[in-house]
């Protein structure tokens, strides 16, 4: 049986690729039509799932649960990919490393579950990793907090960090609680997720934007489709078998691999501090979590 840890690292090898591979789309494609899109071809490569599982075992509170898991994290999804538009990939991504520190605090805030020392320690350093990520030559100390908070492409990456703090902790409810088995999940959840998109491009107004996607990017979509439902696959196997917020601090060491690779390939600017800024915020990930 393999381990949670060897899934974990799995779907962060395969996630810092998809990372890579959606900012290189999102170059010439619209955040909404390229949702959509990948919506779609990840339904046509979850249809196998549906053939392996027992619809008898399955419950009608179990699938609403995960509908509306899913509709949290089509927001999260589009919220990140408009995030990654906007902005660097190397500037967007390591802020999704707060994901642990944000599920801490709110254990702290609403559970009063109190923080030890090496987990206070965790959550100093999520700060400094993203207050130096932000910091730029000759800039007085609150300027980068201003900067972050006036920045339309940081607002939808917070917006997307919320989210994904609610829909990790209902990933392991849907598949313990609820005992939705895991051909399940990946089934109807992409099922789900292909309707809400679909849902979001008609009330828009938009659907003629979906022709691009499928004109100009169809062979990246297609291995990326192939690429999340390998890392989704992987993760949603490991939050069965461990604690959610271990998979998580591990799954989150993509961003790390996503930052020096993507930073790189797209030549994007101050790549050491960033890369330094991420590492001393995985470093607090885990910090957070695994102590």
């Amino acid at each position: 049986m393999i381990q949670w840890y060897t899934l974990a690292l799995t779907s962060a090898f395969f996630s810092a690729t998809a990372a890579i591979l959606e900012k290189k789309i999102l170059f010439k494609e619209k955040a909404l039509s390229f949702s959509v899109t990948l919506a779609l071809l990840n339904l046509i490569f979850a249809i196998p799932f549906f053939f392996f599982i027992d619809f008898s075992i399955l419950t009608t509170s179990g699938l609403f649960v995960l509908f509306i898991k899913s509709i949290l994290g089509a927001l999260a999804f589009l919220c990140v990919m408009i995030g990654i538009k906007n902005l660097e990939l190397s500037n967007a991504l390591p802020l999704l490393v707060l994901t642990p520190g944000l599920v801490a605090l709110g254990a702290l805030i609403f559970l009063r579950e109190f923080l030890g020392p090496l987990e206070i320690l965790g959550m100093f350093l999520l700060l400094i990793g993203t207050y130096i990520l932000q910091l730029k030559q000759n800039q007085k100390f609150l300027d980068p907090w201003k900067a972050f908070i006036k920045s339309k492409g940081h607002r939808y990456i917070v917006g997307a960090l919320i989210l994904f703090t609610i829909t990790s902790i209902l990933d392991k409810a849907i598949l313990k609680n609820f005992k939705v088995p895991v051909n399940a999940f990946m089934g109807f959840q992409h099922l789900f997720l292909a309707i809400i998109f679909l849902s979001f491009i008609i009330f828009s107004g938009k659907t003629k934007q979906i022709k691009s996607p499928f004109k100009n990017s169809l062979k990246y979509i297609v291995l990326l489709s192939v690429i999340t439902i390998i890392y989704r696959y992987t993760q949603i196997l490991a939050v069965k078998s461990a604690p959610v917020a271990l998979v998580l601090s591990l799954k989150r060491i993509s961003v790390f691999f996503a930052v020096i690779i993507g930073g790189r390939l797209f030549r994007e600017h101050n790549l050491l501090k960033k890369i330094i800024a991420t590492a001393i915020m995985v470093t607090g990930a885990i910090l957070v979590i695994v102590f």
